[in-house]
C-alpha cells in the first residue's frame, strides 16, 4: 500500500468515527443528497452603508422587498392592499406593531387568530426551500415543537383544519399569542435571507456603524469585503496614529464624533481641551461641520476647533509616513512643507495656488510634520482608548474574522474598490515591501499584511510595518480599495480652485464595459468567464445622471447606489441591495429611507424598484453552488467508505 493509500484508509477510518456502519453512512448519503436538490438559498449583497443604521436594518428586516413579495405571492387578491401593508409592518417590527395594536383593537382574541394563521402561511412558504433539518436549527428554541407542527403538513390528520386551529387557540388561550407572533416574525425575517454579502465601508459619514456592527455579528450567515473606510478604522484599532487622526477627522467633519464617545466610550476630552486651548483664537471657518437633522449646534464652535485641530495632527503624521516609505510613491501629498506663509500661497504640482487658511499655531515652517509636545500627548492618550476599547477591538476582531480583501463565492467576484490596471487593461505591478504584486497576488499580499498588522504581536517591528501598510490601503494610489491617483483631503480644505480638487479614479474604472478586461479579472481569480460575474462597491452610481450599476451585459455590477445620506443628492436614490435567489439576479434600488418611526406609526415601507440581472432557465439548485461541490466531495468520500465497509477492509461497528 502507497503513502497515499495509506492516508486515504487513515481518513476513511477518521471517517468511520462518525458514521460507524453502512447504515449510519448510506443515510447521511441520501441526506445530502437531498440537499443538493434544493433550491439554492437567497444570497443579499450590500455595500457602502456609511453608518446608516436604520436604514440598513429596515432593508435587512424587509429582506430588500422579498417579505412583501413572499405576502403578496401567498396571498395574491384575497387581502386589500392596506392588509398587505399591515402585516408587512408587523413581521419587520413585530413587538412595536403589537404595541400599537393592542391599544387600538377591539377583539384583540379575532386579531390574533387571523394574524396567527397568516403569519403561519406566510412561514411555511419561505421555509419550504430549506431541508427541515436547517429550518429546524432557525427555530426560537421556546417555539421551536410548536413552530414544526404548524409549518409541517400532516398527511395523518383526517381534520387538518381543526388540528392547526386548536394549537393556535391553545396559544391565545395560554397568553402566549404576543410572544409567539414576534417568534414567527423573526423566523420569517432569518429564512428570506440566507446569506448576507457586506461588499465593504460600514464605516464614517452616519451615525451608527456600531449599531450595524452589533447586527452583523448577531446575524446567522455574513461575509465582509473590507472598504477603505473598514480598513482605515481597523488601523485604527491596531492603535496606527494616522489612521487613529483620519477616523477622528472625518467623525468630525461629519458631525458624527459621538460614535466614538457615545458608541465606542472612546474619551476625546484630551482632544477637545486641546483644540480648545490651542486653537482659541484662530480662524476655523473652512472646517465646517457636515450635519445632519439630529446634530446639536450647540457643540458647533468647539467641534470645528476640534476639526482643524485633528486634520492639522493627521497632515503631519502622514507626512511622518510617507517620508518613511518612499515606495509608497506618495511624495506629492507631502504639502506643509510647501506653504509660503508671507505670500499666503501652497505649491502643488508644480502650481503656486492661494490659501483659504495659514493659520496653523502648531506648525514649525522649519519642522512642518513635527508633532508639538501638546500633540503627542495628547495622541498617546487616544491611542490608548483606542487601544482599550473593548466594543471596537470585539467589532475588528470581527471584521478580521469574517472578512478579507476580496472573497470568490457562488462563480462571484466580490470586491470593494478595484484590480489596478494601466490604460491598456493591463494589470499594474505594485511595490509592496520591496517586491512586485499584481491582480490577485497584490489582494492577497494586502490582506496578509492587515492581518499581521493587527495580530503579529510578537513581532513588533513587523506589525508596525504591517500598520504602514493598512494605512497605504486606505490611501494609497495604486491600492485596490482605494483606487485613485490620489486623496486631496489638503487642496479641498485649503485651495478654492477645483481642478486642484480632482481625483483621478484608475483606469479599471473606463474599462468596466470592456469583456476582455473583466474576463482577465475573472480568470485571475479562478472563475469561469462564462457564468461568473463581479460584484464591486466603492463608486456611487448617479443613477440621476444617467449611470447604470449593470456593466458589460451584467458581467459587472455596481451596488454602490447611496446608502449614506451625504451621497444621496449624488446618486439620487438610497442604495442598492442585489438579490441572487435560484431563479437568478435582480437589483433592487432604494428609495430614501424616512425614520424606523415612520415605518412603524405609517407602516411607510422602502419603495424599492427591482431590475431583474439575469433569469437563470432552470431553477439553481444547492448542487450548483460552492456548497454543493462540497456536498458533492462528502459523497465521495462516504461512498468510499461504504465500500471499505463492504469489502472488510473497515469493520463496522
Amino acid at each position: 500500500m502507497n503513502r497515499l493509500e495509506l492516508l486515504e484508509l487513515k481518513y476513511l477510518k477518521s471517517l468511520a468515527n462518525q458514521y460507524p456502519n453502512i447504515a449510519a453512512a448510506s443515510t447521511e448519503i441520501i441526506n445530502l443528497q437531498a440537499i443538493l436538490n434544493l433550491p439554492k438559498g437567497t444570497e443579499h449583497f450590500l455595500t457602502d452603508i456609511h453608518g446608516e443604521y436604520e436604514q440598513f436594518n429596515h432593508v435587512l428586516k424587509n429582506g430588500s422587498g422579498s417579505v412583501r413579495r413572499q405576502i403578496d405571492e401567498q396571498f395574491g387578491n384575497t387581502l386589500s392592499n392596506k392588509d398587505k401593508k399591515s402585516l408587512a409592518t408587523l413581521v419587520y417590527y413585530p413587538q412595536e406593531k403589537l404595541d400599537i395594536v393592542l391599544q387600538e383593537e377591539d377583539n384583540v382574541e379575532d386579531w390574533y387568530k387571523i394574524t396567527l394563521h397568516r403569519l403561519v402561511q406566510i412561514t411555511k412558504k419561505v421555509a419550504s426551500k430549506y431541508t427541515r433539518s436547517k429550518v429546524r436549527k432557525a427555530l426560537p428554541k421556546d417555539f421551536a415543537y410548536i413552530i414544526e407542527e404548524l409549518i409541517t403538513e400532516k398527511a395523518e390528520v383526517s381534520d387538518k383544519e381543526g388540528y392547526y386551529n386548536e394549537i393556535i387557540h391553545t396559544i391565545i388561550r395560554i397568553g402566549r399569542a404576543q410572544e409567539f407572533i414576534v417568534a414567527l416574525c423573526n423566523l420569517i425575517q432569518r429564512l428570506v435571507v440566507d446569506h448576507l454579502h457586506i461588499v465593504g465601508d460600514i464605516y464614517d459619514r452616519g451615525p451608527g456603524p456600531y449599531v450595524i456592527m452589533d447586527t452583523l455579528m448577531n446575524y446567522h450567515s455574513v461575509d465582509i469585503q473590507w472598504g477603505n473606510h473598514d480598513i482605515v478604522w481597523m488601523g485604527a484599532a491596531c492603535g496606527h496614529l494616522p489612521c487613529i487622526a483620519t477616523v477622528l477627522r472625518i467623525a468630525a467633519r461629519y458631525g458624527s464624533l459621538d460614535t466614538l464617545e457615545e458608541g465606542y466610550g472612546i474619551n476625546l476630552i484630551p482632544l477637545a481641551t486641546f483644540a480648545l486651548d490651542t486653537y482659541q483664537d484662530t480662524n476655523c471657518d473652512i472646517f465646517a461641520i457636515k450635519y445632519n437633522t439630529d446634530y446639536n449646534t450647540k457643540d458647533l464652535s468647539l467641534d470645528m476647533k476640534i476639526h482643524k485641530a485633528i486634520a492639522i495632527i493627521q497632515f503631519k503624521l502622514e507626512g511622518q509616513l510617507i517620508k518613511k516609505h518612499p515606495e509608497f510613491q506618495m511624495e506629492d501629498r507631502l504639502l506643509l512643507d510647501k506653504i509660503d506663509y508671507e505670500k499666503k500661497t501652497v505649491l502643488v504640482d508644480g502650481s503656486e495656488y492661494a490659501m483659504l487658511d495659514t493659520d496653523f499655531p502648531t506648525v514649525d515652517p522649519a519642522d512642518p510634520y513635527n508633532l508639538t509636545p501638546d500633540e503627542e500627548q495628547v495622541m498617546a492618550r487616544i491611542r490608548q482608548a483606542f487601544l482599550k476599547c473593548e466594543k471596537l477591538q470585539k467589532h475588528v476582531r470581527f471584521l478580521f474574522t469574517n472578512g478579507s480583501l476580496y472573497k470568490v463565492h457562488n462563480s462571484n467576484l466580490l470586491y470593494h474598490g478595484c484590480v489596478p490596471m494601466d490604460e491598456n487593461g493591463k494589470f499594474l505591478s505594485v511595490n509592496v515591501d520591496g517586491k512586485k504584486y499584481k491582480g490577485k497576488e497584490l489582494y492577497d499580499v494586502l490582506d496578509n499584511l492587515a492581518r499581521k498588522g493587527y495580530y503579529a504581536k510578537n513581532d513588533p517591528a513587523e506589525m508596525r510595518k504591517a500598520q504602514d501598510y493598512i494605512w497605504y490601503i486606505w490611501a494609497g494610489p495604486n491600492s485596490p480599495v482605494f483606487g485613485k491617483d490620489k486623496m486631496a483631503t489638503f487642496e479641498r480644505y485649503f485651495i478654492s480652485e477645483p481642478e486642484t480638487h480632482k481625483e483621478t479614479k484608475n483606469s479599471y474604472y473606463s474599462l468596466l464595459d470592456s469583456e476582455e478586461v473583466l474576463n482577465r479579472i475573472l480568470e485571475e481569480f479562478g472563475l469561469d468567464t462564462k457564468k461568473s460575474h463581479i460584484i464591486n462597491g466603492h463608486v456611487p452610481v448617479e443613477l440621476k445622471k444617467g449611470e447604470t450599476p449593470i456593466k458589460c451585459d451584467g458581467k459587472l455590477l455596481i451596488i454602490d447606489g447611496g446608502f449614506s445620506k451625504a451621497y444621496q443628492s449624488k446618486t439620487g436614490i438610497a442604495g442598492y441591495t442585489l438579490v441572487a435567489s435560484s431563479h437568478g439576479m435582480r437589483l433592487v434600488a432604494h428609495e430614501p429611507f424616512e425614520s424606523t418611526e415612520a415605518a412603524i406609526l405609517h407602516e411607510s415601507d422602502i419603495f424599492s424598484d427591482s431590475t431583474v440581472v439575469e433569469m437563470a432557465p432552470v431553477r439553481i439548485r444547492v448542487s450548483d453552488t460552492d456548497i454543493g461541490r462540497e456536498l458533492k466531495e462528502s459523497i465521495k468520500q462516504l461512498e468510499q467508505l461504504l465500500q471499505a465497509y463492504r469489502d472488510g477492509t473497515i469493520i463496522e461497528r
